[in-house]
């Protein structure tokens, strides 16, 4: 992969660019729900990393997982990928729901059908509630 650089070659700093924006995924459990709060750009390079940690979540044996995509300024097709891989692959071992809403991230899955799969909430509140969790 080319790396491009801002116009100081000599300095080598990275210019932004697809998952250059501060990608993270942060855990926090709530009783014996797991919540992954996602920030940055959800795409080909970053949904990697988003899958590594819930397959690391569920390695807990929660009761449920949230991915939480408040902070999500970008959400692409390899992100959204990801959330119905995981859906599947927990199964009826745990419950899943995606936390989305606004145009970043809940109107395309909403677009594409998403919603229709997936249980998704516009709040991370109102996830806990749905699983009992205060």
């Amino acid at each position: 992969m080319l790396e491009s650089t801002t116009g100081n070659d000599a300095a080598g700093v990275p210019e932004p660019g697809i998952g250059a924006s501060g990608f993270e995924v942060a855990v926090a459990w709530h009783d014996t729900v797991v919540v992954l709060g996602v920030s940055g750009t959800l795409d080909m390079v970053t949904a990697p990393q988003l899958t590594d940690s819930i397959l690391t979540s569920l390695s807990n044996d929660p009761a449920a997982v949230v991915v939480d995509l408040t902070g999500v300024e970008f959400l692409a097709s390899a992100g959204m990928t990801v959330l119905i891989a995981a859906h599947e692959q927990i199964g009826n071992s745990a419950r899943f729901a995606v936390v989305a809403d606004g145009p970043a991230t809940g109107r395309p899955m909403r677009l594409v059908g998403i919603d229709k799969l997936l249980t998704l909430h516009t709040t991370l509140d109102s996830a806990l509630e749905a699983f009992s969790v205060k």
